[in-house]
């Protein structure tokens, strides 16, 4: 079956993730045609192909413990000069992405990757392009908000024409609750 190239995240919702999909065009991101607007939970990873199956079922397992929490993206920011890369804030549901990418990636699990940056969960809004660009983009969506509830994650395989495409959606072991008006609902994470 060969080496295959895996990640996880938490796709950002319609009619938020298409819109920041065209602007990452806009702003020249050659690559953006086929990255789905996501924020990670295990960046890419090279697996054994006949890992997948065990992958898999992990996967389920850190779904059947996780419990949907509300998502607000507001603003930007960027990790230049350190890395070419413009983002969309995660300004709410930050300590839970953390939490699910450490479960991903759990030490005794199938995908036990070490990360070359400390975890920072973000949507990037753009990659490798010129500094222009990329100034454009963080002033642009400077006062960029959307929110939506989490209700779980998926896992995408990287195709060889750098396509990323979703191999299986996980929801949330736990019931969503809608939020009332000017409630906004917290959500609660499982301690090991």
């Amino acid at each position: 079956m060969g080496t295959v190239t895996i990640g996880v995240s938490i796709a950002v919702p319609e009619p938020y993730g298409s819109l920041l999909q065209q602007l990452r065009t806009g702003f020249g991101d050659a690559a953006a045609h086929g990255i789905p607007t996501h924020v990670t939970l295990l960046p890419p990873t090279e697996v054994d192909g006949s890992d997948l199956s065990a992958v898999e079922a992990h996967l389920t397992e850190v779904a059947a413990v996780g419990r949907p929490f509300p998502m607000r993206l507001s603003g930007t920011g960027t990790f230049r000069p350190l890395s070419p890369v413009v983002f969309v804030r995660v300004a709410e549901g930050a300590e839970a992405c953390t939490w699910l990418q450490q479960q991903v990636r759990d030490a005794s699990g199938p995908v036990p990757r070490e990360l070359q940056f400390p975890y920072h969960p973000h949507v990037t809004v753009a990659h490798g392009i010129d500094e222009e660009a990329m100034d454009r983009a963080l002033a642009e969506l400077a006062d960029y908000e959307a929110d939506w509830s989490c209700t779980g994650f998926a896992l995408y395989e990287q195709g060889p024409d750098g396509v990323w495409r979703k191999l299986r959606e996980y929801a949330f072991g736990g019931s969503v609750v809608p939020p009332q008006a000017g409630h906004v609902e917290r959500g609660s994470l499982p301690t090991r």
